[in-house]
């Protein structure tokens, strides 16, 4: 008996069952594919004979394919009435998935299948071809649900299509590429979602350049770094190729503006490396310093966890884990990383012995590790596991003493080798760093240990003033020997007179050509007194330097940089005042005057900085040093200058009172002076200094002139300084922080609006075309946020409410409408649309009130607006004002106000030489203007959609 033909007709019934299954829930997926492919593989077979239609690959016969044509057409219609749906519905989502699912479905089983002829057309690659081209459809579709389904369900089975023709492909290409750019932003994630899977594939060479087309791999980055949706940037994220070249790109949302973003980096992207080791040493590092400091703690936490994965594969081994990083020159980023970690796996740092064998091999990582702990322990009060790690005093200090000798021993080799044989002197200047990284580390972890142990106080304030009276002393640990050495001393005096001893000393060694690079023994006392008088030392090497060779003079002058280095770093310690530490008068004479007098730079900046700090010491010296500061700011090299400025500021914020008093004339002339230098600087690092001394001024209230101000807002938003961007973060922080900070410097920032507008508008008009800037509206709704009296901190909410700041700006804003040589229509413009953000207070000054209510009404007289929008944005503001103000503005009277003296500089002002009428002074209040007339109808917010189900007959 024959077999049955299958009724093509019932799959109008069939098929709807099917996805009306697939709406409901996800867990019949996978039973649905198989009955959907017995049903298009039973379509499949109905075939039909005649003269047109589409046929098989086959010669010999002509076919009609009449069940699979009915399949698809059944399918794509039960497919239609899903993309039409909203976004965020449960049921079309699951449809949208079983679509894909049987599209993957049908790939695997296409495998599974032997054909005789690879190249032989199937039903399979016919559906998927025709599934293609009718989605291809909607990509352009006009409803933005409709882009959406179409999209996500070609990015859904992309993956699984295999091969097909290339035109096809190229449509499909170009049109996921279009999608990527298109207005609404779900579609342009689903985009990026299809397009990521197909990036690999394309080869870059077959783009076509001439026609302007780039590969798909450079569009996905392109959205990666730019678009401005955060969901966007996170679905390029996601979904991008894994590879080295693409790699850095994705590095960069470490810095991404959204956190869950930056979230991702680190607890789905850099999880995937299989080695840390992958990631070059900036980029580890980089990873360290954006994850542990971001402002979100999901992020750090996520950035904490990764970096303990990596501890994993490190085997446990902290010392491994540290030679991740370049602990040298990295050493407190490094630091953060491994505290990170004894947060997080603490179990791996008790299985480190701090013995004595630990202690004698130290390598730079090991050292920071005992450092770090201990440091730890410390800020966390954990005594036992600091005192199980911390040696004694006495072995500590031997330690150290013998990781100098073995550096002056390294000094002394490299000396020795022959400079032409690099990879012999590279290698022992690594070493020698290496050296001097162990004695930084044992310096600092010295700064925690109990000195109560007066044997071992006295071993180690020996081997620390030895260090440093040496003249093979690495500057870098210059500063770390004088805190151990400022926490060994009795008092801050004694510490003075025993660093002087130390300048002396070498200084007197030079002169005596004693320089040598011997060990330490520390046998003299640690404690003993001068062997001569100052004045002895200062004649007896000022005799010697007469009589030098020119190599003796440059060898002067290595040691002169080194006593100055030491110098600053014990001026920078003393807190007491100069005339109670008289040790210091002989260093003053004899080494920094005599090297602020030298033409050689490095000396002079560093005599200059050791002057200076002399002077936040010396109150006479620094007011008679005040002018050689200021004379130095203006022709000196760069490096010079930014030092005197940051020692003037420092001697401006030490000694304002005499410098900046009030009815001072000196202190308006150094801002005059200080001005003129910031407008004329080009240097980008001198610019960004002179604006943080400025703001630092005015924030503690040392200076208050308006033109400080307006210079500073001027700089924040110059186009000049668009690559500045320290100065642009200084400024960032202190206009803000200085407004919301009290009342008075919102109401001087208030004075100053006009004037900055003025100023801003001028700089965008000359504005060059590569150049960018906000624009003057933009920038006036920036200070109308500054002066919001609401938004200052520790204010009360009575006192916020009754600040008449912006009131007195509304004032300024109408003021400068009636001046029509000055202001455009734009401008007047920006005022009224500015006038609308403005919080105007509950109570206010009557006269102040009064004087804006006379400048509102005699406005559309005396300058009538040309534009209409403008004239509305105007009206609305005065029915606000005469709504929040209507009690106050009972007892309004024009004519009152025109006999009153205190107004006739505000009528003389407005032109306005005649009495008003009484109809004109109770001239009816205007009618309101609705939100509409003035900002457009708001489009209606799209409904959310419920979920509910769809369906799918006929």
């Amino acid at each position: 008996m024959a077999p049955a033909v299958f009724d093509v007709d019932a799959l109008n019934s069939t098929l709807p069952t099917i996805f009306d299954q697939a709406q409901s829930s996800g867990a019949t997926h996978k039973k649905n594919c198989v009955a959907l492919f017995k049903l298009q593989s039973s379509s499949a077979k109905v075939t039909g004979s005649a003269s047109k239609g589409r046929k098989q690959n086959d010669a010999d016969s002509e076919v009609l394919l009449v069940g699979e044509k009915r399949f698809v057409e059944v399918f794509l219609d039960m497919l239609s009435r899903v993309l039409v749906v909203k976004k965020g519905a449960p049921a079309a989502d699951r449809v949208v998935k079983f679509v894909g699912t049987y599209v993957k479905f049908l790939s695997e089983k296409s495998t599974q299948q032997d054909t005789a002829n690879a190249d032989e057309e199937t039903f399979t690659s016919r559906f998927t071809t025709r599934l293609l081209r009718f989605l291809l459809k909607g990509f352009a579709a006009k409803d933005k649900f409709v882009r959406f389904r179409v999209v996500t369900l070609t990015s859904e089975i992309l993956e699984y299509i295999g091969e097909i023709e290339q035109d096809l492909y190229l449509e499909l290409r170009l049109g996921l590429i279009e999608r990527l750019y298109d207005k609404e932003s779900f579609i342009r994630a689903q985009s990026a979602v299809g397009l990521s899977k197909i990036a690999l594939s394309e080869d870059p060479d077959e783009v076509n350049d001439e026609e302007g087309d780039q590969p798909v791999m450079a569009h996905l980055l392109l959205s990666l770094s730019t678009d401005i949706s955060a969901e966007v940037r996170r679905s390029v994220l996601m979904h991008l190729p894994f590879t080295p070249s693409t790699l850095p790109a994705l590095l960069t949302r470490s810095r991404d503006p959204d956190a869950l973003t930056r979230k991702l980096v680190y607890s789905a992207i850099l999880p995937r490396l299989s080695h840390p080791k992958q990631l070059t040493i900036a980029q580890r590092e980089s990873v360290v310093k954006e994850g542990l400091g971001d402002r979100e703690d999901a992020v750090r936490v996520a950035a904490a966890k990764l970096l303990g994965s990596w501890v994993d594969l490190c085997e446990g081994d902290l010392s491994t884990f540290l030679g991740l990083f370049d602990v040298r020159t990295s050493t407190d980023l490094t630091s953060d990383a491994l505290k990170s970690v004894i947060v997080t796996r603490l179990e791996v740092v008790d299985l480190i012995k701090f013995d004595d064998d630990f202690w004698t091999n130290l390598t730079p990582e090991t050292a920071l590790l005992a450092r770090t702990f201990v440091e730890h322990c410390i800020a966390n009060e954990d005594a036992d596991r600091l005192e199980a790690s911390l040696p004694v005093v006495t072995a500590l200090a031997f330690h150290l003493q013998t990781q100098y000798n073995r550096f002056l021993q390294l000094v002394i080799e490299r000396d020795g080798y022959d400079e032409e044989d690099e990879d012999i002197n590279d290698a022992c200047e690594d070493r020698i760093a290496d050296a001097e990284f162990v004695m930084s580390e044992l310096l600092r972890l010295a700064e925690h240990l109990d000195y109560a142990d007066e044997i071992g106080r006295r071993k180690m304030f020996g081997v620390v003033r030895e260090m440093l009276g040496h003249s093979s002393l690495p500057d870098l640990l210059i500063q770390p020997c004088m805190t151990v050495l400022s926490i060994l001393s009795p008092s801050e005096r004694d510490l003075v007179r025993v660093v002087v001893e130390v300048i002396n000393e070498l200084r007197d060694s030079d002169a005596d050509g004693a320089l040598s690079r011997e060990g330490l023994t520390t046998s003299q006392d640690s404690d003993s007194t001068f062997g001569m008088t100052l004045s002895q030392r200062s004649n007896r090497a000022r005799k010697q330097i007469a009589e030098m060779t020119p190599e003796e003079k440059a060898e002067a002058d290595l040691i002169d940089l080194r006593c100055l280095t030491i110098c600053i770093a014990l001026l920078e310690r003393v807190n007491t005042s100069f005339e109670e530490n008289s040790t210091l008068e002989g260093i003053l004479a004899d080494l920094v005057v005599p090297s602020v007098k030298r033409k050689e730079l490095a000396l002079r900046e560093k005599g200059l900085t050791s002057l200076g700090l002399c002077c936040l010491i010396a109150k006479n010296m620094a007011m008679n040093s005040f002018q050689l500061f200021l004379s130095q700011v203006k022709n000196s090299p760069e490096t010079l200058r930014l030092k005197n400025i940051q020692i003037v500021f420092d001697i401006l914020m030490s000694y304002e009172r005499d410098l900046l008093g009030e009815g001072v004339e000196i202190g308006q002339r150094v801002i005059s002076f200080v001005m003129q230098v910031l407008e004329a600087e080009e240097s980008k690092a001198v610019q960004a200094l002179i604006c943080l001394g400025l703001s630092k001024l005015m924030l503690y209230g040392l200076v208050t002139d308006e033109r400080v101000l307006t210079s500073l807002v001027l700089a924040y938003v110059s186009p000049v300084t668009s690559t500045n961007p320290e100065l642009r973060q200084c400024l960032a922080y202190f206009l803000p922080a200085y407004c919301y900070s009290s009342f008075e410097h919102q109401s001087r920032m208030q004075s100053a609006f006009l004037t900055s507008f003025d100023l801003v508008n001028r700089v965008y008009e000359e504005m060059e075309e590569d150049q960018d800037m906000i624009t003057p509206l933009q920038f006036g709704q920036l200070l109308v946020d500054w002066t919001d009296p609401s938004k200052v901190v520790n204010a009360t909410p009575e006192d916020q409410a009754s600040c008449p700041t912006h009131l007195h700006l509304a004032i300024d804003l109408v003021k400068a409408m009636y001046d029509s040589d000055r202001l455009a229509d734009e401008d007047k413009k920006i005022f009224c649309q500015l006038l609308s953000k403005l919080t105007l207070p509950e109570t206010q000054d009557t006269f102040a009130l009064f004087t804006l209510n006379i400048l509102i009404i005699n406005l559309e007289n005396q300058c009538p607006f040309d534009d209409l929008a403008t004239s509305k944005l105007f009206s609305k503001f005065r029915t606000r004002v005469e709504q929040n103000f209507a009690t106050s503005l009972e007892t309004f009277d024009e004519q009152e106000c025109f006999d009153n003296a205190e107004y006739q500089e505000l009528f003389e002002f407005m032109g306005v030489s005649t009495r008003p009428s009484k109809a004109k002074a109770k001239k009816a209040k205007a009618p309101p203007v609705t939100e509409e007339e003035t900002d457009g109808a708001e489009s209606e917010a799209p409904q959310p959609t419920r979920a509910r189900r769809f369906v799918f007959g006929s």
